[in-house]
């Protein structure tokens, strides 16, 4: 089978070569496309770290900022193809609500004492779409087209009604209905016709991409293949029928001469360029704001990075903890970092592991530094040797087995050297990047000058996490 049709699939898969499969969380463009398959789905967003509220998932920071954003992205993409002449057709699953951290805070207290509220609010799958539909929990299969207006959809609908269901029912006053229950009349479809172009938007009753039969192992099988065949062709055939039946003419360009132009024209041409440039502001904001978050992340780097990403990253958390660090490279000579206090100098070397544990090989490097290093004319006494090690750094770090390998606790006994898990590290420089607790500092750095073997840095004096409170207007913002 062969379309000339370009189409996209978002938040579904077909076992068909002539559909390119997209997820939710990408940022792909619409109009490189003419037929879109779209199914809003934001579970994902809650696998790893959350915590609840009100008996809902409440995402963490990043969490809330990746799933709005792609609501966003993909609310605004779907807007702009359908007015660009394309056609959208959405499948509407269950609704998903989740709570949202808005940015906002407020605070109460003062000093130590201080406690933080973290404000959320409600955000659901269906933000990702561009119209208001007012979703409302209700399933079954028993449905019709409705009487009006929805004619083309009846080859479509001949053959595949038995294999819909309705997730939701749609309760917004303004949705022009496609598709109904047999019992009451409730929307549970709905048409959007583009005005400016031949452009639509359809909602349809969610379909069962994945039957038990469809997949064997990670395989697509006969059925599955038949299925998107036919599916495929089905939807060519309605995405055909829908430009047919559109009365818009596309505007040719004369027509968008001075010569035609209407004064109301005028006016709102000025606006949309006035609204274009405050989103051009916006968007130079976010971008700055993005890299800030990045850079402010750049510690997490501790958790699973190796090479020169971990060394750097290392080096950096020295100075948080009062150290003055650098790498070196004199000569011949290349040490990972050499950092100092008042209390004490030390030379380490990093090394990540992706699926094991740091042996010894380091620490024979790391001696070699020691007595390079000592050679200098400018140093009097050997510095501490360090070994910071990432071992499973592609684990959750609570998942890890010991980072060091027994040999390489022996060898650190006797060569008075320093081990420090990275992961550990992490800890106190999270803390100390939000409190200027030069007293825990300094006991951090006497943990490094003092221990042999591994390091135990002290914990963190405790913080009360803040609290989670709703807020409607951040609500309806989301």
């Amino acid at each position: 089978m062969s379309t000339a049709k370009r189409i996209l699939t978002v938040g579904l898969e077909l076992a068909v070569a002539e559909t390119t499969y997209a997820s939710f969380r990408s940022k792909m463009s619409l109009l490189d496309w003419d037929i879109v398959l779209f199914k809003p789905e934001i579970s994902e967003f809650v696998e790893n770290y959350y915590t609840t509220y009100q008996g809902k998932p409440s995402l963490d920071d990043t969490a809330s900022f990746e799933a709005k954003e792609c609501c966003e992205h993909w609310r605004r993409e779907i807007k702009q193809a359908v007015e660009t002449g394309k056609t959208v057709f959405v499948y509407l699953p269950p609704v998903y609500e989740v709570y949202a951290d808005t940015g906002q805070r407020s605070y109460s207290g003062t000093g130590r004492n201080q406690k933080t509220t973290r404000h959320v609010a409600p955000l659901t799958n269906y933000d990702a779409l561009p119209i208001k539909v007012g979703p409302v929990v209700a399933t079954g299969s028993s449905m019709k087209l409705s009487p009006k207006g929805a004619e083309v959809l009846a080859p479509y609908w001949a053959e595949f009604s038995a294999r819909s269901t309705f997730q939701v029912v749609l309760s917004s006053a303004d949705v022009p209905p496609c598709v109904l229950t047999r019992a009451g009349d409730k929307t549970v479809g709905a048409i959007y016709r583009s005005k400016t172009s031949a452009g639509t938007l359809l909602l349809l009753p969610d379909l069962d991409f994945y039957a038990s039969n469809f997949l064997k192992g990670k395989t697509w099988t006969a059925a599955a293949k038949q299925f998107a065949g036919a599916f495929v062709s089905s939807i060519v055939a309605l995405d055909k029928a829908l430009r047919s039946a559109s009365e818009i003419t596309p505007e040719p360009s004369w027509a968008t001469g001075a010569d035609y132009a209407l004064q109301s024209e005028v006016k709102l041409r000025v606006e949309l360029l006035a609204a274009e440039r405050a989103v051009e502001e916006a968007q130079k904001r976010k971008e700055l704001t993005a890299e800030a978050l990045n850079a402010a992340g750049a510690p997490r780097a501790l958790l699973f990075e190796k090479g020169k990403p971990l060394e750097a990253a290392i080096i950096e958390a020295l100075r948080t903890l009062g150290f003055k660090a650098a790498a070196f490279k004199e000569s011949d000579s290349e040490f990972d970092v050499v950092f100092e206090c008042i209390e004490g100098r030390l030379i380490g070397e990093a090394e990540g592991k992706d699926t094991k544990a740091v042996n010894i090989d380091k620490l024979r490097q790391l001696s070699m530094n020691i007595h390079e290093d000592l050679q200098r004319e400018d140093v009097s006494a050997p510095a501490k040797p360090v070994l910071f090690g990432n071992g499973f750094r592609l684990q959750p770090p609570p998942a890890r087995e010991d980072p060091f390998t027994e040999k390489c606790h022996s060898a650190a006994t006797t060569s008075s050297t320093a081990l420090v898990a990275t992961a550990d590290l992490f800890v106190p420089v999270q803390y100390l990047l939000s409190e200027n607790d030069q007293e825990y500092a300094a006991t951090c750095r006497q943990a490094l000058l003092s221990s042999i073997g591994r390091v135990k840095f002290p914990a963190p004096p405790k913080r009360e996490a803040p609290p989670m409170e709703n807020s409607d207007d951040a609500a309806s913002d989301a």
